[in-house]
């Protein structure tokens, strides 16, 4: 068995992408090419189809990524145990989130400390942010309102409340003080997708006040909940942490039960180790 060419097809189930698996191994997309096609010939197998937009993996390929996403892991941790005194020089760290606003800032200080190091981001919701840490194709992740699990290590990064998104213009805009929940009952509002993990805390504070919002517009993105806002569709609802500077839109943070998120920096517990992810570890605990 030839590891040059199951580390190539490693790569490719990895990232997707056979360029973006030659940027990974240090090496050229023709030798990718050339160990990935090998290998399939070798064992008379089709391990990835190839589209004019992506590589897929057949159903061999997904059980044989199974397999060599656990052997490489492995073989990483080996040699970041091997290498734990050397000086944090260089490396690659695969970071997930469930937003931009809390992970850029982190993001930002990594690239202070430690100039080497580079980084790939994966933005995606609150499950796919998830899903990305447990499948390890992140090394980290910054997640949100997340329960505790076997073999997952989570460590606290901040808190966040939910804020009423008002038009400029709108009668409360120029209110001071705290929204009362209360006050949203019938209103008509435009909000996250019901997956959304804002959308689900303001569902269930609503829900255990007896608020009843008349929810006419849903949106996949915080950034079209804040242009439906401003085109006076509605009132949105955001995290406190992710309220746009826009002049067309005001933000009044929400008074009731319930409208408190908190937010995690999480990582597989058999990893936990590894100098780089620790690197990432102490900038959340130094916010």
């Amino acid at each position: 068995m030839n590891l040059f060419q199951l580390r190539a097809f490693d790569a490719v189930a990895r990232e997707g992408s056979f360029t973006r698996a030659a940027e990974r191994l240090f090496i050229s997309q023709p030798a990718v090419t050339g160990h990935v096609k090998a290998l399939e010939e070798h064992y008379q197998i089709t391990l990835l189809r190839r589209t004019a937009r992506r590589v897929e993996l057949t159903e061999e390929g997904t059980r044989l990524a199974a397999i060599t996403r656990a052997m490489f892991g492995l073989a990483e941790e080996a040699q970041a145990m091997l290498e734990a005194n050397r000086q944090l020089l260089t490396g690659r760290l695969e970071v997930a989130a469930d937003g931009p606003h809390r992970v850029m800032p982190m993001l930002a200080q990594l690239r202070e400390r430690y100039p080497g190091i580079t980084v790939n981001l994966r933005l995606g919701n609150a499950q796919e942010t998830l899903a990305a840490l447990l499948s390890e194709h992140a090394d980290v992740a910054v997640l949100t309102e997340i329960e505790p699990r076997k073999g997952l290590h989570l460590q606290a990064l901040c808190e966040s409340r939910l804020c009423a998104l008002l038009p400029v213009g709108h009668a409360w805009a120029g209110a001071g003080g705290d929204l009362p929940l209360a006050e949203l009952d019938r209103q008509i509002m435009v909000l996250r997708e019901p997956s959304s993990t804002t959308r689900r805390t303001f569902d269930k504070a609503c829900s255990d006040a007896g608020v009843q919002p008349r929810v006419l517009l849903e949106l996949d993105s915080r950034e079209a909940v804040t242009e439906a806002v401003a085109a006076e569709l509605g009132i949105g609802v955001v995290s406190s942490t992710e309220v746009a500077h826009d002049p067309r839109v005001v933000a009044r943070p929400l008074a009731g039960q319930g409208l408190v998120n908190q937010h995690m920096v999480g990582c597989l517990e058999r990893r936990r180790e590894l100098r780089l992810i620790q690197a990432f570890l102490g900038l959340a605990a130094g916010q």
